[in-house]
């Protein structure tokens, strides 16, 4: 196969599109709130994009099917703009791939005349935390007030070491070709998957392009990744120094 081909699924009709893009990060916070809009509006298959720069692997259904490593690109139609989003399981593995698989993302952007890109992601705090943030990165300065309207932070030199990545490259590579770009990143520890900072997310998107959808299926996940979290606290409480535990094995 070729570095990067794209096979096209369907040719739908869209009013005013935005692309928005939610592959594998921090949290894994973009991917989520691609995922759930998938799930909880109606979608189309546009087109799958297939890479040499994906890791060399297939993912198997619950039939036992292969399907080759890809990103895939659905239309989503909302009440407010409709949506090209991408989602998939993988990012490139290589400097170089990330560079041209996310050229031909924009590709298909630029095929639906886009006129506004938003990367979604996630930023790491380090801690757990209890109030989740929307941190904002944007092409042009044009569009930090529509983005602070809608309740996006911007701060001084954050996150520090810049935004890396798919999220990062549609943001430049982006801009550099005319489309007005913003990278949406929630706070989020880092260290597990983080449905509410998908949610904090997703507010802002909704408050941006005049959507709605339910949270129901994310505020369920939040539940579950709490007893995971409760949990966690719960086993480093008992292997703390000075428990009753750690001092059985003190000879």
């Amino acid at each position: 196969m070729d570095d990067i081909e794209i096979e096209h699924a369907a040719t739908p009709d869209l009013d005013d599109p935005v692309f928005v893009e939610g592959l594998p990060g921090v949290g894994h916070v973009g991917k989520l709130v691609a995922e759930h809009l998938l799930e909880e509006i109606e979608s189309e298959l546009v087109a799958t994009i297939y890479s040499q720069h994906f890791p060399p692997q297939v993912g198997v259904d619950e039939d036992g099917v292969a399907t080759l490593a890809n990103a895939e690109v659905h239309a989503v139609w909302t009440e407010g703009r409709d949506l090209l989003v991408l989602t998939g399981n993988h990012q490139a593995g290589d400097n170089v791939g990330h560079y041209e698989v996310a050229e031909a993302f924009l590709d298909v952007a630029e095929e639906y005349d886009v006129a506004a890109v938003y990367a979604l992601g996630g930023v790491p705090t380090g801690e757990l935390i209890e109030e989740y943030g929307v941190l904002g990165a944007v092409s042009d300065e044009d569009l930090v007030e529509p983005l602070e309207s809608v309740g996006v932070e911007f701060r001084s030199e954050e996150p520090a070491g810049g935004i890396v990545g798919t999220s990062g490259l549609l943001l430049g590579l982006g801009g550099r070709r005319g489309f007005d770009a913003a990278c949406l990143m929630g706070e989020t520890s880092g260290y597990l998957v983080d449905p509410k900072s998908a949610r904090a997310v997703l507010e802002v998107l909704q408050g941006l392009l005049d959507f709605e959808v339910s949270f129901e299926a994310l505020d369920e996940r939040a539940d579950e990744m709490e007893e995971v979290i409760s949990r966690l606290q719960e086993m480093e409480q008992a292997q703390s120094p000075g428990s009753d535990e750690d001092l059985r094995y003190i000879g």
